[in-house]
Parts: C-alpha cells; sequence; structure tokens
C-alpha cells in the first residue's frame, strides 16, 4: 500500500514537472515576445493588446461548446477500453462538433465587434479590430478539438511539443509585425499566431487519428452529452472573460492604457508563473479524477495528493518571485512597468490560495455537476470584480493586487466549504500543515519587501527562498522515487 502510495506521488510529480518544464521554456519564448513588444510599444501598446487577447479569450470561450472539456472524459474511457471503433466515432463527433464551434466563433466576433468597440473604447473606430479576431476564434475551436483528443488519447510528448512549437513561432511571426507595424501589427499578429498554433496541432493529431470529416444528424445528436457537459465549463469560462473584459475596460475608461498594460503585466507575471505548476491539472489530473469519482475516497486521495505535490513545488518558486520582481520587471520589460512592483508582490500571496483551490474545484467537473462549476466560478468573479473596482479607487494600481488576494481567498473558503458538504471532501491535516508553514514564509517575505532595502532585503528574501525549497525538497525526497529514479538514470548513463 506505502509503495503504491509512493508511487501516486510520483507520478503526480513525473508529469507536473513535465508540463512544468515546458511551461518554463514557453514563458521564456514569450518573455521575449512581451520584452520587445514593451520596447517597441510602450505600456499603451501592451494595453491594446490585452484587450484584443481579451476579446479573443471571451469570444472563444462563449462559442467553444465547452469541447475541450466536455470530449475528454467519454473518448477518455474508450481509449482505456482500447475500442477503436468507439474511438474513431467519437473522435469524428468531436470534430465536427469544432467545425460548427468555429463557425460560431467567427460570426459572433462579426456580430458583437461595433459595441464592443463603443464599450471599451472612447477614442477611434476599433470595430474592425474586433471582427478580425473572428478569424483567431475560428481556429482556436479547430484546435481545442484536437487538442482534446490528443489529451483524452494520452499523447502527452505530442502536447509538450505543441506547446514549445507554437510559443516559438509565435516570437518570429509577431516580432517583425510590431516592428514594422507597431500597433497596426497586434491583430495580424494574433491571427497569424492562432493560424499556426492550428496547424501544428492539426499536424500532430492527424498523423495519429487522420481527417474523416462527415456530417451526419447521428453525430450531432451523439454530441449531445459532450456539449452539456461542456456548457458547464464553457458558462464559467463565458464569466470569467467578460470579467477580465469588464476589468480591463474599466481600468482603461478610469486610468487610460497606460494602467490596462500595468495591470495585465501583473496579472501575467503572477498568474502565468504560477500556471507552470496548474498546467498538468487539465493534461493529467482530470482524466485520472474523472475515472475514480464514484469513488469517494479514492477521489479524496486523488485531490489531496494532487494538492501536497502543487503546493510544495508551487510554494518554494512564489518566494523566489516575490524577491526577484524588482529586478524582473524592468529586465523583462522596461523602467516604465515599475510601477507594477508593488501589486504583483502582493498578488503573488492569492497563489497560496489558488493551489489548495483548484484541485477541488475540479471534482465538480469530473461528477459533471455543470451548475456547481458555475456557481463557484462566477461567485469567485463576482468577488474579482468588486475588489478591482473598489481597491483602485482606492489604492490605484496597487489596490488590484490587493483585489486578487480577495478574490482568490474569498474562492477557497467557498469552494472547499462547498466540496465538504456536498461531495464529503475532507482536506487532511497534513496540507494544513505543510500550507500554513509555506504561507507563513510567503507572508513574511512580503513584510520584507515593504520595510527592507539594500543587502538586509536580498539577504533576507534569499535565506527565505532557501528554507522553502529545502522543506518542500525533504517532503517530496520521502514521498516520492526522486532520488532513487535520479540515482538509477546518472548509473545508466
Amino acid at each position: 500500500m506505502g509503495e503504491q502510495s509512493n508511487s501516486n506521488y510520483h507520478h503526480i510529480l513525473k508529469y507536473t514537472g513535465i508540463f512544468g518544464s515546458v511551461q518554463v521554456l514557453t514563458i521564456l519564448i514569450s518573455l521575449v515576445r512581451n520584452k520587445v513588444m514593451a520596447v517597441l510599444l510602450g505600456a499603451s501598446g501592451v494595453g491594446f493588446n490585452s484587450l484584443m487577447t481579451t476579446m479573443q479569450n471571451f469570444a472563444s470561450q462563449a462559442t467553444n461548446l465547452g469541447i475541450t472539456f466536455g470530449a475528454i472524459p467519454r473518448l477518455s474511457g474508450y481509449y482505456e477500453q482500447q475500442d477503436k471503433l468507439k474511438i474513431e466515432y467519437s473522435i469524428m463527433v468531436i470534430r465536427l462538433w469544432s467545425v460548427i464551434a468555429a463557425v460560431l466563433g467567427l460570426l459572433f466576433c462579426l456580430m458583437v465587434s461595433s459595441f464592443v468597440d463603443k464599450l471599451s473604447f472612447t477614442w477611434g473606430d476599433h470595430t474592425l479590430h474586433y471582427a478580425m479576431l473572428g478569424l483567431s476564434v475560428a481556429m482556436i475551436s479547430i484546435t481545442g478539438g484536437e487538442t482534446a483528443i490528443l489529451k483524452a488519447t494520452r499523447h502527452l510528448n505530442a502536447l509538450a511539443r505543441i506547446q514549445v512549437y507554437t510559443a516559438f513561432v509565435a516570437v518570429v511571426l509577431s516580432l517583425p509585425l510590431y516592428y514594422f507595424l507597431r500597433e497596426r501589427g497586434i491583430v495580424p499578429a494574433i491571427v497569424l499566431i492562432a493560424f499556426s498554433t492550428m496547424m501544428v496541432t492539426l499536424w500532430y493529431s492527424y498523423r495519429r487519428y487522420p481527417l474523416r470529416l462527415v456530417f451526419r444528424y447521428s453525430l450531432l445528436t451523439d454530441g449531445a452529452d459532450m456539449i452539456r457537459l461542456g456548457l458547464a465549463f464553457v458558462s464559467a469560462a463565458v464569466v470569467g472573460s467578460a470579467s477580465e473584459m469588464f476589468i480591463r475596460s474599466f481600468l482603461n475608461v478610469e486610468g487610460g492604457l497606460h494602467i490596462v498594460g500595468l495591470y495585465n503585466v501583473g496579472f501575467m507575471l503572477t498568474i502565468t508563473y504560477a500556471g507552470m505548476i496548474f498546467s498538468s491539472l487539465e493534461t493529467d489530473y482530470f482524466p485520472r479524477l474523472s475515472a475514480v469519482q464514484k469513488d469517494i475516497h479514492m477521489t479524496n486521495d486523488t485531490v489531496n495528493k494532487q494538492m501536497e505535490v502543487s503546493l510544495l513545488l508551487l510554494a518554494p518558486m512564489l518566494v523566489a518571485l516575490l524577491m526577484l520582481l524588482p529586478v524582473l520587471v524592468p529586465m523583462l520589460f522596461s523602467n516604465e512597468f515599475l510601477p507594477v512592483v508593488a501589486m504583483t508582490q502582493v498578488a503573488v500571496l492569492a497563489m497560496y490560495f489558488k493551489v489548495m483551490t483548484m484541485p477541488v474545484s475540479y471534482i465538480s467537473l469530473a461528477r459533471s455537476r455543470s451548475l456547481a462549476f458555475l456557481f463557484l466560478e462566477s461567485s469567485y468573479f463576482v468577488v474579482l470584480i468588486i475588489s478591482v473596482v473598489v481597491g483602485y479607487r482606492l489604492w490605484g494600481i496597487f489596490g488590484t493586487g490587493v483585489a486578487i488576494v480577495i478574490a482568490h481567498v474569498s474562492e477557497y473558503v467557498l469552494t472547499n466549504s462547498f466540496a465538504y458538504f456536498q461531495y464529503d471532501y475532507r482536506c487532511t491535516k497534513t496540507i494544513y500543515c505543510y500550507a500554513s508553514f509555506q504561507l507563513l514564509i510567503g507572508v513574511t517575505a512580503y513584510v520584507i519587501s515593504l520595510i527592507c532595502d539594500g543587502w538586509c532585503y536580498w539577504i533576507t528574501e534569499a535565506a527565505l527562498t532557501v528554507v522553502s525549497t529545502a522543506y518542500s525538497i525533504n517532503i517530496l525526497r520521502r514521498k516520492t522515487h526522486l532520488w532513487e529514479s535520479l540515482k538509477r538514470k546518472f548509473t545508466h548513463s
């Protein structure tokens, strides 16, 4: 039993490490693009790009029918059973519905472009820009269907390569457009990036499952369950994208594109950095959780082990990020973005609560509790909007960082309380112990950032990073075969 437990920890650590490493590489590649964008376009250009990408995400989430999530459980089950006929049939269903979603996304952008322009801008006419996003939204829908196929059929190496290749291609395609066209190149770059991502994904997916696109009424009806399951995720994502669009529009009206650019950089540094750990949840964790969702004991075990590993991996990274932000921001962007340091440092604390929330929130999806998932996600965004509006008016851009923390704390309390009463989920005392210790270090590091500077700041923050790292490594060493695996690989080499 103990050997099996260690094996489970090792599996989680392995795939979190794989996709975390891929995420690190893609982030490093993306940082080159962001640095050039910041230098060439300034905070206003970054803010304009943020508005466009937020609209793209909103339109995509509103029209993709939840295929990326809804398609996984059934196809994953067929893959486990090695039922080739049902696998092929399910793939035809997914691809047909992906085409339908692509058409919906294109039409949606064309219809709402004028309205969104009036909502988000007080100058100029950007209707054409929003309409052009329809092309990228359509391509994202096609990509999403193929990505779901690769996830459900466990082609994890292909997914990792796709992330790296598309990040590299995005830099190659976008930088010349930023250089020659400046802000006019932002929307064409978004469209070209979506096209390149789609083509790379199709190349990997079609090699494994050749295209057989068939239009039959039976395929539409057989996809109803998939769409029904995905609608909860879609609805929550729409609420999230609409909330982000509202927040950025509010900041644009209140403070201008410069403030939107600052907020976007702070949000990106915090959420994207933590995403290195969260990237394995959809790819590896969600299929595993779906497989055991009928067994409450197995569900609790799966959730808690995922939470333990994610927390222990993420916590030292958060302390290191908090320490390095005064150097990273001007280095990765420019001195114009220095005001965002204070916002991002306090927002880092929100990630301690996010890592304790996300594994639990997936229980509702695994059990097809669509309304519950929608309620929990919507509640978070309502709190976030209210907190950002109040926080910005009270403390400026720093207040948006405080707002992110408040929203994540409320989400943690609500999600875990709901799971406790509705799903009999029980978080272990061990996790509470780990979280309390790591959060204490994180809060201490933040306080140090407020009261110290110079050598005192760097020495103290570095010491806290070492303590957090040593604590996590010691626990992971005891619970996994990490050291043994490294020794075997070294000996074999």
